[in-house]
């Protein structure tokens, strides 16, 4: 657990608190006597730029693609957002929807993947014209304790109309009950997204989970030289891709701005990387979206896929106009056989060890099969009581003048 930090400073933290992550004070709100004009948020978009996002828009703007947000709720009152955001779920408040946003992290992953873009003020997101289904999971301190929370913030995206869902947060410790909301996302044809992992966030240095279950599309960050990881990035043997993760003008609740970093950010371009395809492709099965984003990624580091940057930086362009075949199931989950419908597991199939063996099974990233669940931390409790899961947000270190507020760190806690 952490402490609970304020503008003014931390509160006495308990005797097992772990350190906060310091966060720059937000940018101001949209007015027209606002501090920071709101084209100097539109300009600064690098990542625009840098995924050549107007290009990708000739072919596709991500319309009728229902993306969810699974997160810290999504303020649909945002002038950003402002049509774009669906009546969601509120899995902290039982009176709410999945807004509003206390924290504004859900608001900026949102905002980065369906900003609107039909004027020439504030954040626009990869997918202008993409909807935004958001689920709430994480309460005003940013946190929730129990995995099968998110288990079922995952299934009602899917039987809710998500074809693409963003995960945003994560732990360190595996969870069956998460691992089969994943496998029935798959079977309805959803592609999933999750963030690798922030170092300055979490003590483990291996890939979050759920990034890392099989069939998810990890996402880790780079820096504005793109030809650098972000110098907080978790990476690893499930690494699949690369996005931008640093510098990164974002929508916060209440209607303003702040620029943030983090792999939280970079998931969300490759969410939205996929609705452009999945709007482009509307017959596409799942698989081959996941299969056309790896297949089509600018390589970076060493020839070909490695851990640190997976298959490369996500290319949107590439991706919706590339000549890929189809594959006919998930290349990343390795449960799936060929000819099933759906890329969940196939019956009588275990799940992966993750055990070292680069190249076995045709696994791409080398890792083996064996029967049975993932080793889960010993001590952790079965599938019969709830499991306790840190969902430890990527969150985000501000990069503007004058910090004052800080914000707390998240851990996975094992009974």
């Amino acid at each position: 657990m952490s402490a609970l930090v304020v503008a003014g400073g931390p509160l006495a933290p308990p005797a097992h608190a772990t350190a906060a992550v310091p966060v720059a004070r937000p940018l101001p709100a949209r007015a027209p006597d606002a501090a920071v004009r709101t084209d100097q948020v539109r300009d600064e978009q690098w990542q625009l730029a840098e995924l050549r996002a107007k290009t990708a828009w000739r072919t596709s703007t991500g319309r009728g693609v229902v993306v969810a947000v699974i997160d810290s709720g999504v303020d649909g009152a945002h002038p950003d957002l402002a049509g774009q955001v669906l009546p969601g779920l509120d899995l902290v408040d039982p009176d709410g929807a999945g807004g509003p946003d206390p924290v504004g992290h859900g608001t900026t992953v949102a905002g980065l993947i369906a900003g609107r873009a039909d004027d020439d003020r504030g954040v626009v997101g990869l997918a202008p014209d993409a909807r935004i289904l958001p689920v709430r999971v994480l309460d005003a301190e940013n946190r929730y304790d129990d995995a099968l929370v998110i288990a079922k913030a995952v299934r009602w995206a899917v039987d809710n109309g998500a074809r693409v869902i963003n995960l945003s947060l994560g732990g360190s410790g595996d969870s069956p009950a998460l691992a089969a909301a994943l496998d029935y996302a798959f079977a309805r044809d959803v592609v999933v997204v999750a963030c690798t992992g922030n170092l300055a966030t979490s003590t483990s240095t291996k890939v979050w989970y759920p990034a890392r279950e099989p069939g998810v599309l990890a996402v880790t960050g780079l820096d504005r030289n793109s030809e650098n990881l972000w110098s907080g990035s978790v990476t690893g043997r499930e690494t699949i891709l690369s996005a931008p993760a640093t510098a990164l003008y974002g929508a916060r609740q209440q209607g303003g701005y702040w620029r943030v970093q983090g792999t939280s950010f970079a998931a969300p371009l490759v969410a939205a990387t996929a609705a452009l395809v999945r709007a482009r492709y509307p017959r596409m099965p799942a698989g081959d979206v996941v299969n056309r984003l790896i297949s089509t990624a600018r390589d970076l580091g060493p020839t070909g896929r490695d851990d640190r940057f997976g298959f490369g930086m996500v290319d949107p362009v590439a991706a919706l106009t590339a000549d890929v075949s189809p594959v006919g199931r998930n290349p990343l989950d390795d449960n799936a056989s060929p000819g099933v419908v759906g890329f969940g597991p196939a019956p009588g199939e275990g799940r992966d060890s993750r055990a070292a063996g680069a190249g076995q099974g045709g696994d791409p990233l080398g890792r083996t099969q064996q029967s049975g669940w993932s080793a889960r931390p010993a001590g952790q409790a079965d599938d019969s009581a709830p499991e306790r899961l840190w969902t430890g947000l990527a969150l985000f270190v501000a990069l503007v003048t004058g910090t004052a507020l800080m914000v707390r760190r998240f851990r996975q806690s094992r009974r």
